[in-house]
């Protein structure tokens, strides 16, 4: 369902200014005590490991080991027939001891194929949001909850998927992730997920353009973490974990750093 890779382990320390951006307020106020979100994007391969199993434990470990507060999941079943039927956000969301949100892309093999959240925050709203896509390309979606992390206050968190077989279709769905999210709602957004997509590229670009940074650069491949410029973040840190087996691609975790009011 998208390209696999394999990276490094990585960890770094990262100061990126905040800058205001057309569309977005600035933080008038003087900034708080630091407050941390740890941010996770994980494509997990529709639950299969690279050794052909469904092992759902193995995922939660891989997942609880980083200690994320939030998780944007990609490649997710819902009751399809390869899966055996098994909703895997709620199951992951279990294993985990979080709260969950699935956003159906497609219909599959007698169930649903998309994206997940899981969040350690209570979940207030979820919304599905429809990609552009093609007749001959499989449907893509953004799932966006919305959160309330302590002493950060309500943030956007969205998760995505992007084509794997199209530039010119990531291109068009990057369009409408900064329709949707690039603009100033009053509170923060984050973005994550698989992009399918390299630093530099047409797509990223796109978002580059419109006020988003790249919160996993130096190391980007094609998962990302993004912030917005207007918003008062700081990465702290970038872990980018090895994980052969669990899946086929590694999870990556972004610490931020909150600097404004909640």
């Amino acid at each position: 369902m998208g390209k696999s890779r394999r990276t490094f382990i990585a960890a770094g320390l990262i100061a990126l200014a905040s800058a205001v951006m057309a569309g977005c307020r600035a933080e008038s106020v003087r900034p708080l005590s630091p407050r941390t979100l740890r941010v996770l994007t994980y494509n997990i391969h529709h639950g299969e490991g690279t050794d052909e199993k469904f092992d759902y434990k193995r995922l939660a470990d891989v997942i609880k080991k980083l200690r994320p507060d939030v998780v944007a999941l990609q490649e997710v079943d819902y009751g399809t027939e390869r899966a055996s039927g098994v909703d895997q956000a709620r199951l992951l969301a279990k294993f985990c001891h979080m709260h969950y949100a699935f956003g159906q892309a497609m219909p599959h093999q007698g169930g649903l194929y998309g994206e997940a959240i899981l969040s350690r925050f209570p979940i207030e709203k979820t919304f599905v949001h429809p990609l552009p896509y093609q007749l001959d390309r499989e449907p893509r979606a953004a799932v966006e909850v919305m959160i309330s992390p302590a002493g950060i206050g309500p943030i956007s968190f969205v998760g995505t998927h992007l084509c794997h077989q199209s530039e010119e279709l990531r291109t068009l769905q990057t369009r409408r992730l900064s329709q949707l999210f690039a603009s100033d709602k009053g509170i923060p957004a984050i973005l994550a997920g698989d992009f399918n997509a390299r630093p530099g590229s047409d797509p990223m670009n796109v978002l580059v353009g419109n006020g988003w940074i790249d919160a996993v650069s130096p190391h980007s491949v094609i998962d990302y973490v993004l912030i917005r410029q207007c918003d008062p973040w700081t990465v702290k840190d970038i872990t980018i974990i090895e994980e052969p087996i669990a899946s086929d691609h590694s999870p990556v975790l972004v610490v931020l750093q909150w600097r404004g009011n909640s």
